[in-house]
């Protein structure tokens, strides 16, 4: 199955998420199971019920960047610019809003009243992606007039509730220009419960990048490639993969992120320590070496993270869920509600 249509749905606008639950662990969650299709209707903590004892649990500690500017033109013109990837002391690749207008060599002030700052434009429009390099005469400032970047779907502007709601609880490696969400619904509480009970818990670092919102525009998937994203997996984390599948335990990857690092960097017989960038796409059919149950949100349409997930559960079963779903009115992307795939 390698045809973009296959990967569209119709979603009510209500039933985009545009604020998240007041307690994270708050939210719906749909369990599927992959060998009976059945699916149940539960709420998040109760995810303690299916994970068992031994399980491994891989989270991705990524940290969101405050990566959402907006700036101006020396003409006034209004321009915004979404932090990409750090490529020296001051020079970011940026995704520019208008783009084709804006020259290679043209300052853009940032910020307002007692904070700005400038950035020259260092490359010229390429006329497709609006990807371009700018160099900052101040990376701290920038960082300190940066804004959370929402998702663009949300249509509005961030609040101060989003700089904690938009992170996970275990965010530590900043490098992320968009949440790992399937972790957003995790919370203290709930990862105590969980070590109490026998899981483990292990942690893997993707900096979710232009590559995961990047549309697909090709109607044949094999011919589609995925912006790279840098990604690490530490010694120590590397160890806890091995033993849990020298021991035939279940990994439970959370999120696509996860799913993603862990098929990017592994074999069936586990991980080595990696620091490196990767850009897999998984799409159906598909046959995963290490994860074992996966929990996700729910997808935007004919976007590669429905791909990986219908890959991982066939595109049949997820169809089915999301149909589900919309008839029970869950809550949909970044700020919705979730499922444990089993």
């Amino acid at each position: 199955m390698t045809a973009l249509k296959d990967f569209d749905y119709e979603l009510p606008p209500d039933l985009i998420a545009s604020y998240p639950e007041k307690k994270r662990s708050d939210a719906r969650l749909l369990a599927v199971h992959r060998k009976t299709s059945q699916l149940e209707h539960r709420i998040f903590r109760d995810i303690t019920e299916y994970l068992q004892p031994d399980d491994l649990l891989v989270l991705n500690n990524t940290k969101v960047l405050a990566a959402r500017l907006f700036g101006q033109k020396p003409t006034g013109g209004r321009v915004e610019v979404l932090l990409v990837k750090s490529l020296a002391a001051n020079d970011w690749q940026v995704l520019l809003k208008p783009s084709r207008r804006v020259k290679k060599g043209m300052q853009i002030t940032f910020g307002e009243n007692g904070t700005r700052v400038r950035g020259e434009l260092l490359d010229e429009p390429d006329g497709q992606t609006g990807i371009r390099k700018i160099r900052f005469e101040d990376n701290e400032k920038v960082k300190k007039i940066g804004r959370v970047p929402l998702p663009p779907y949300l249509e509005r502007l961030d609040e101060a509730s989003d700089k904690e709601f938009y992170q996970t609880v275990f965010a530590e490696k900043e490098g992320a220009i968009a949440s790992p969400t399937a972790g957003l619904h995790f919370d203290e509480e709930l990862l105590d419960r969980l070590r109490k009970k026998g899981v483990e818990t292990c942690f893997v670092t993707l900096h979710v990048s232009y590559g995961t919102f990047h549309p697909v525009q090709t109607e044949d998937l094999t011919r589609h490639e995925i912006h790279e994203e840098e990604f690490e997996i530490t010694e120590e984390a590397a160890e806890q993969i091995n033993e849990a599948r020298r021991q035939g335990r279940r990994i439970v990857a959370c999120g696509t992120t996860v799913a993603r690092v862990l098929e990017t960097a592994g074999d069936s017989g586990g991980v080595r320590p990696t620091k490196s960038s990767t850009r897999l796409f998984i799409y159906p059919p598909y046959s995963f070496k290490l994860v074992d149950a996966l929990i996700t949100n729910f997808h935007l349409p004919r976007t590669t993270l429905l791909m990986l997930v219908s890959a991982f559960a066939s595109r049949d079963l997820i169809f089915q869920a999301y149909e589900e779903a919309i008839r029970e009115k869950y809550r949909f992307y970044s700020y919705g509600d979730a499922m444990l795939i089993l």
